[in-house]
């Protein structure tokens, strides 16, 4: 008898223990901070720039791993965005401007964010994760909203975000003026804009970046004290560096204009396509920029200061994020990964802005961290090729999520543990005629024609039609004519042609040398037949075709 109840006793002793143990071995889901940052080329002291100073960023790839060559699939917002966060490249989801709501072309479609809350996690965001509020996917993407109720800081909303006066008045003046002549719509095509740049004596929180960054603080706490048991999805979306340049003074400070070097590659490409750069109709919508002609290198200056300082300022509010996941104890079980929708021409080709085929325009930052990474491979960097939309299977694979069968990239988890290991043959981007769109890829308004930007849209006709000849028909080089951007390890190929007839010949193709010419001065298809020829053959395999072999 006393046998049977020692061994009962010793039963439930190791069962209990057993299932504690059990218990203890149920690790929770990672966490993921999800920081997006728009309109930012890897203009970071970390990928080699002389002069930004962004510390936050940089300490964060010091302890991580930097993506040296890292593409978006369009270098226009919308697409960009829609495209990543669907796991799917453009035409596939049918969004090659701006006005397309994702969810409208594909309302079945699963998002990185929809595919967590399915999951089990809390899923919210701060700022501009997708193109617009409009867009955001509210109803399927976010399982809850930020915390407002928690904010002790008031939202300023003043017109256009501006905090002078002059500059509000300014800004409500112009777009008054071309709503009355244009329609409503006038502000949604770029008309009406106040100046290009302010730097404010004001706090972090007055501009919108500061803002939504405390909100993002404030709202990850709030999801720490409501559900501490539950993993996070957060995305964090920084507004600047997009145009219009609005930045505390103090970041302003932080550079002395003497210090600041312009591009000296101020021309097109040599040989380049007509329609592969645009005259700059982003930045030249703004007040007392040029309307037509160069920019002065006294006011390019003076523009570049304007985007170094909103770089450091969004920097800062990374920095506080990063700090606040820190003092919350999470940092041991969060993934954080950092991204730009695209890249950005500062006067390089003699253009200011995005919407573009070319390195300077696809190009763009991608920084990750993640508890487990090896130290040996900590603070270093990997050339691999990857893309914006390999981020979906990557988050996915490593929070140990199913991969849905959707999805146009590749986890490149193995480079988290191999950042030199053999991957993709090639990458791919995308942008319609950026010379007879609008810069938000769309096509060309009333509005657009009628203004002053209608002598700047006959110069690009110009250019066209000489170049082209008998190729030229409006309908089709306005509304059909894309050039598809491949970047291999030592080329650029962009190949120009008709979207809607898939199986065309091309019209135009572009080579670029990166090994000989990294900033791509010179077109050298004509010259190197037997190259684009093999090109064409790797071009014509697609995305599928050039996968990394795992």
């Amino acid at each position: 008898m006393k046998f049977l109840q020692l061994f009962l006793v010793l039963s439930i002793v190791f069962g209990c223990k057993s299932k504690t143990e059990e218990k203890q071995t149920v690790k929770k889901k990672p966490n993921i901070l999800f920081i997006a940052i728009d309109d930012l080329r890897p203009e970071l002291g970390v990928y080699g720039s002389e002069i930004a100073i962004t510390p936050n960023l940089d300490a964060l790839a010091g302890n991580g791993l930097l993506f040296n060559k890292a593409y978006c699939q369009q270098a226009i917002c919308s697409p960009s965005r829609a495209s990543l966060m669907t796991g799917a490249r453009p035409e596939t989801i049918k969004v090659i401007e701006n006005f397309t709501y994702f969810r409208d072309a594909n309302p079945d479609i699963i998002t990185i964010p929809q595919h967590f809350k399915n999951n089990g996690y809390e899923t919210t965001y701060t700022g501009k994760i997708y193109h617009k509020t409009a867009f955001a996917d509210l109803g399927l993407s976010w399982s809850r909203e930020p915390a407002y109720d928690k904010m002790t800081i008031k939202k300023s909303n003043t017109p256009g975000g501006f905090a002078n006066k002059e500059s509000q008045a300014m800004f409500k003046k112009n777009q008054a003026d071309m709503i009355a002549k244009y329609g409503k719509d006038a502000p949604r095509n770029g008309l009406g804009k106040g100046p290009a740049y302010e730097n404010a004596d004001v706090p972090d929180t007055f501009y919108e970046d500061g803002y939504n960054a405390e909100l993002a603080i404030v709202t990850m706490k709030d999801m720490l004290e409501k559900n501490p048991d539950k993993p996070f999805f957060l995305g964090m979306g920084m507004k600047k560096p997009h145009l219009d340049w609005l930045a505390p003074k103090k970041y302003w400070d932080l550079y002395n204009e003497d210090d600041i070097k312009l591009t000296d590659q101020t021309h097109a490409p040599e040989g380049g396509a007509a329609m592969g750069l645009h005259p700059s109709f982003e930045l030249r919508a703004r007040y007392g920029i040029p309307k037509k002609g160069p920019i002065s290198d006294e006011q390019a200056k003076i523009l570049k200061h304007a985007y170094l300082a909103c770089v450091s300022y969004i920097d800062a509010q990374i920095g506080k994020m990063i700090k606040a996941v820190d003092d919350a104890g999470l940092r041991d079980n969060t993934i954080i990964i950092v991204w730009s929708d695209h890249g950005w021409h500062l006067g390089e080709m003699g253009i200011w802005g995005k919407a573009t085929n070319y390195e300077i325009g696809t190009r763009v930052p991608l920084i990750i961290w993640t508890p487990d990474m090896k130290k040996e491979v900590r603070g270093t960097s990997s050339d691999a090729l990857v893309e914006l939309v390999d981020m979906y299977p990557t988050l996915s694979e490593l929070a140990g999520l199913e991969i849905p069968t959707h999805l146009e990239g590749q986890s490149f988890v193995p480079l988290l543990s191999n950042p030199k290991k053999e991957w993709k043959s090639a990458v791919f981007s995308q942008f319609p005629n950026p010379a007879l769109r609008e810069w938000a890829a769309n096509p060309l308004s009333k509005g657009m024609r009628e203004t002053y930007f209608g002598p700047l849209i006959e110069e690009q006709e110009a250019k066209i039609k000489k170049q082209q000849g008998s190729k030229w028909d409006r309908e089709m080089f306005e509304n059909n004519l894309m050039g598809y951007g491949m970047r291999t390890a030592n080329y650029r190929l962009i190949v120009w042609k008709d979207y809607t007839k898939p199986e065309s010949e091309p019209l135009f193709i572009e080579l670029y040398d990166h090994t000989n010419d990294p900033t791509e001065t010179k077109n050298i298809a004509d010259q190197n037949p037997e190259i684009v020829k093999q090109l064409l053959v790797q071009f014509n395999k697609g995305w599928k075709g050039n996968l990394a072999k795992i």
